[in-house]
């Protein structure tokens, strides 16, 4: 169930020169629409059908407005949307009016001439200054200034400010989404306010928001207290936006480490891992969450997840919807075609680096894992049922479980103060369509810490995670009576190998003991009991071991020249043991998903008492090539039948075909001003042309160069592409290319480089306006 690559660029970049920076995962910020129908209740197709109940009809409920259909259920209007705020009113009442002179006079009323956010400084005071918004962006929790400038004639008394915040289009000071400080209501806030002493027409403001604060984008306004009234003026309305703060200490998200916050925060030029996990290769991707209008969609996102303004300060309910926002299973979602319309079906990379993309921007810390022998374990029985023919063959029709050979998805980093104390830290989120869970595609936030003990009984989808991770591989086969039979029991393979990317590196992690404890251990066993106790058991009954013992080994294995697999077959018997084998080859997608079947072959081995014996295939790439679907692997099954005790051995392997590379060569110490060339050559080994390959260029977070396209590339031909660039700006930055040709799979390369001339930023800043030479 995979779909063609979407961006075109594996870094999630889908651009011209014109909109380089409107991109979130691949999509034009101007394609993004979002959920067309978010804000009606209910949306009926438009001819209604005769079975539709005579109220439905009579009320033609897709023309019902909200506010009516919602009569009933709450006293006022429930906000949902972060782009709607109330009108603006200028007086406010708090105390008695006194009667107005009868002598004509000039006004007393002191009038502010505007208000100064000073973003750029309160932005680098709370790590924000990396978005190309010229706006203020804030942390919760964390204290930022403003300054009120008053003409010359009419500065007021320090006693006499006030600023309002508003969020939503029913402000509501009960809400908390209308704050006004000081408070003049009674109603207790955590907001805090220091108003001091006026400095020439200048009079400095501090604020405080709370830990818990809501997220988004909040209306600013000062105003005078005169005569009981505080008259707001219009010309200091400022937008501010609220993020979560990983830096505080209160803040639901805080992380403790500095290196952690800027690698799961701040980093912008990534990369995931697909491949094997014998073998995890590098996938090059530019989260670009800080590029301009990313923060805008994000929240575009969180209108269409329906979530109330006031929920939007739980980091829980914001990752659990996004993560059904990211897919277009039951709305339009995030993800669209170039051609403008959602997009259903994707690679799990392509979601996850998305859904990255929205929680970093957002300022949730996290990271995309990477599953290596993913189980997707739809009715919970922590089994995935392999089903083989008489002769050994995989039955396509019966097997109905698949076996991913990797699955990615997203951790968040947070503190779960709905579980607990020990159940916070990382959490599973997984926006890649898997199965439904309350009614949506969506997954989590299911807790690490859960997962790893088994007490799947917490929330959220702790029970499908700890499947994916710890699943038997039960295989089957029809017995004598042609009823089918167990003949072999997996329980190593699935959940093999989790990673990550390093922190302040290009390499992975290898994470698997967060999510498990090694197979076979005193700890392992707990958990898979602590599991059967809420309802997750291995069911029976399995076959007994064989006594002889069979792993394979894989030459590396090239596209265009083929390799060698080889059977280490070990009797760990005493008696002589003789093994029909049987190798089945199999063209799949990296979903375990089986396309073609191309090579099928029996051997024997006869090994004495405790000998150890080898078998070795010769695999042509001529047997394969012309078969490849995406990602260019390979799946060996390796069946074996012992004749004296009429036992099975099975074992398989996971083969990626090693891809001809790209290079990329970046002039020598690039300077600011000073023209830099970057040279990208790819040569096509094969014996065959090559045709409309695609080549994808860019500088992660600062420029996208216009994409090549090559009609033909001739076989054993080397085809040459030359940019020149004048960076703006000192900086350390990643050069990406990336080639799409079937029947190849995507080929990445990345470069990087520290452009001179001044202090270098090492979270890849954008300059002002970067111009191609």
């Amino acid at each position: 169930m995979t779909g063609t690559f979407l961006s075109g660029a594996p870094q999630g970049l889908w651009s011209s020169l014109k909109d380089r920076n409107s991109t979130l995962g691949g999509l034009p910020l101007s394609q993004y629409k979002g959920n067309q129908k978010s804000s009606k209740t209910h949306s009926p197709p438009a001819a209604l059908p005769n079975n539709q109940s005579f109220l439905q009809q009579r009320l033609k409920m897709d023309d019902v407005p909200e506010e009516i259909t919602s009569k009933g259920r709450y006293q006022s209007k429930v906000d949902r949307n972060n782009h709607q705020f109330p009108e603006f009113v200028q007086l406010y009442q708090i105390g008695l009016v006194s009667p107005e002179p009868r002598i004509l006079q000039h006004s007393l009323h002191p009038k502010a001439d505007y208000l100064k956010t000073n973003y750029k400084q309160n932005n680098v005071d709370h790590h924000t200054d990396l978005f190309e918004e010229e706006v203020l962006i804030v942390r919760r929790g964390q204290e930022f200034n403003i300054d009120i400038v008053f003409p010359p004639e009419s500065t007021p008394d320090s006693h006499a400010i006030y600023v309002k915040f508003e969020i939503g289009g029913n402000a509501s000071e009960i809400k908390r989404t209308k704050i006004i400080l000081p408070p003049v209501t009674g109603i207790e806030t955590d907001w805090k306010i220091k108003v001091m002493e006026s400095s020439g027409r200048k009079v400095p403001v501090y604020i405080t928001s709370p830990p818990d604060c809501i997220v988004g984008r909040f209306k600013l306004t000062a105003g005078i207290l005169f005569n009981n009234q505080i008259r707001w003026e219009a010309k200091t309305v400022n937008d501010v936006y609220i993020l979560f703060n990983p830096w505080l200490d209160t803040d639901t998200v805080y992380m403790r480490s500095e290196s952690e916050r800027k690698e799961y925060v701040l980093e912008q030029a990534g990369c995931l891992f697909n491949g094997t996990g014998s073998h995890p290769e590098v996938v090059p991707w530019n989260f670009g969450q800080f590029q301009e209008g990313i923060l805008t969609t994000c929240l575009e996102i969180l209108d269409d997840s329906n979530i109330s303004i006031t929920n939007r300060g739980d980091p829980v309910i914001v990752v659990r919807m996004g993560s059904a926002l990211i897919n277009s299973q039951d709305d339009n979602g995030v993800l669209y075609h170039r051609k403008k319309h959602p997009v259903r079906y994707a690679q799990c990379w392509v979601y996850a680096g998305v859904f990255n993309t929205f929680m970093r921007c957002l300022g949730i810390p996290a990271r995309v894992i990477t599953n290596f022998r993913s189980a997707h374990d739809n009715d919970g029985n922590l089994k995935i049922d392999i089903v083989l023919t008489s002769t050994y063959e995989f039955d396509r029709i019966r097997t109905k479980d698949s076996l991913w050979n990797y699955h990615c998805w997203n951790e968040c980093y947070l503190d779960r103060n709905d579980l607990p104390s020990g159940l916070g830290g990382w959490q599973v989120v997984d926006s890649t369509p898997q199965e439904t869970s309350d009614g949506l595609y969506r997954c989590g936030p299911a807790s690490v810490e859960v997962v790893k003990h088994g007490l799947i009984c917490y929330p959220f989808d702790s029970r499908f995670v700890f499947a994916e991770v710890n699943s038997d591989i039960v295989f089957r086969a029809p017995g004598p009576n042609g009823w089918l039979e167990v003949i072999s029991v997996d329980r190593t393979t699935v959940g093999w190998k989790m990673v990550t990317k390093a922190i302040g590196t290009r390499r992975y992690v290898d994470i698997t003991n967060e999510y498990k404890f090694p197979e076979g251990t005193v700890e392992s066993e707990m958990t898979v009991k602590n599991a059967a106790q809420y309802g997750c058991k291995r069911t029976g009954p399995y076959a007994p071991a064989a006594d002889v013992e069979m792993t394979v080994d894989v030459s590396p294995a090239h596209f265009y020249e083929g390799f060698t697999v080889t059977l280490n077959l070990t009797n760990r018997s005493s008696s002589p043991r003789t093994i029909d084998l049987y190798i089945s080859g199999n063209v799949v997608y990296y979903t375990g998903v089986h396309s073609t079947q191309f090579k099928f072959q029996n051997l024997q081995a006869a090994l004495a008492g405790w000998e150890t014996a080898t078998q070795t295939m010769p695999i042509d790439a001529s047997e394969y090539r012309e078969k490849l679907v995406d990602q260019a692997m390979l799946l060996f099954f390796i069946v074996g039948n012992v004749k004296e005790t009429n036992k099975a051995l099975i074992t398989t392997k996971v083969v990626k075909l090693d891809t001809p590379k790209l290079t990329i060569t970046v002039s020598a110490n690039p300077m600011v001003n000073e023209v830099m060339i970057i040279k990208v050559e790819f040569t096509n080994a094969s014996s065959h042309d090559l045709y409309d390959t695609y080549l994808h260029l860019e500088i992660a977070g600062v420029w996208v160069f216009r994409a090549k396209t090559y009609r033909k590339i001739i076989a054993q031909s080397t085809v040459t592409w030359t940019e020149s660039f004048v960076p703006r700006k000192a900086m350390k930055a990643l050069v990406i290319a990336s080639l799409y040709s079937s029947p190849l799979p995507p080929v990445y390369n990345e470069e990087e480089i520290t452009i001179s001339g001044a202090q270098p930023d090492p979270y890849y800043p954008f300059p002002e306006f970067p111009a191609p030479f």
